[in-house]
Order: C-alpha cells, then structure tokens, then sequence
C-alpha cells in the first residue's frame, strides 16, 4: 500500500499514538543513550523523533526527511517468531520507502561510535 510521502505517520491511529507515549516515557537504557545522541537534530541536523508511529507500527526513531527508521533490538529479536514479525515490519515499511537500519543493544552499549558513523553515512546520503 502506497502511502503519501507527506504523511509521516503514515496513516497511524489514535491508538498507535497513545501506545507510542507509553513507550516514550518507558524507553530502554539503550534507546535512551542513543536518543541522548539523535535529539535536538545533533546528527548532520536531521531531526529525529523517538517513538515514532509508522502505520500501524512504532519505530524506535524516524527521521522523516530522511525516511529513515532505526530500531534497537534487544536479544528477544533472535527468537524465531520475532525475526519473522521484524522482516515482515520492515518489508511493509520499505514499501512506503522508508529505509531500516537495526542495532543490538550490545552495539549502542559498546559501540556507539560506529553506530553513530553508521547513522551519519546513511543521512550523508539524503540531498539536503
């Protein structure tokens, strides 16, 4: 389904947003040290937004001029049935354009320099 790239909800429901403010005030240790680090547009000033609606889903954090997700994923995200749900969540997202790039916890708790080159390399790629 095609959504408008003007939407950057993306046809979200009350409810996503109302679970997304949950999620907001409950944020991982590993979100909250790599949103110490995407708020307040400090990476080559996009502005990115935690808890972000998507459809039906809730990213992590979306940049919108970007259209770039990134998701932190706990070790939940190697069981089977999660792996599934992931790669169907991003395939329904890419549809839309929206690009995903995935981090594990461990990455953002001991990585956190290449997680950030990542992110830059991938926002050096969008015109400004």
């Amino acid at each position: 389904m095609k959504r408008s790239s003007e939407d950057m909800f993306y046809g979200a429901k009350k409810n996503i947003f109302l679970h997304a403010i949950e999620l907001r005030k409950n944020m991982t240790p590993q979100e909250i040290k790599l949103w110490e680090h995407l708020s307040a547009s400090k990476i080559n000033k996009f502005r990115f937004k935690s808890q972000h609606p998507i459809g039906i889903y809730i990213a992590d954090f979306y940049c919108h001029r970007a259209k770039l997700v990134i998701e932190i994923d706990g070790g939940y995200h190697k069981e089977s049935d999660q792996t599934k749900y992931d790669k169907y969540r991003d395939e329904t997202m890419m549809e839309w354009g929206v690009k995903i790039i995935r981090f594990t916890n461990k990455e953002v708790e001991n990585e956190m320099e290449k997680v950030l080159g990542i992110i830059s390399f991938q926002l050096s790629e969008i015109s400004t």
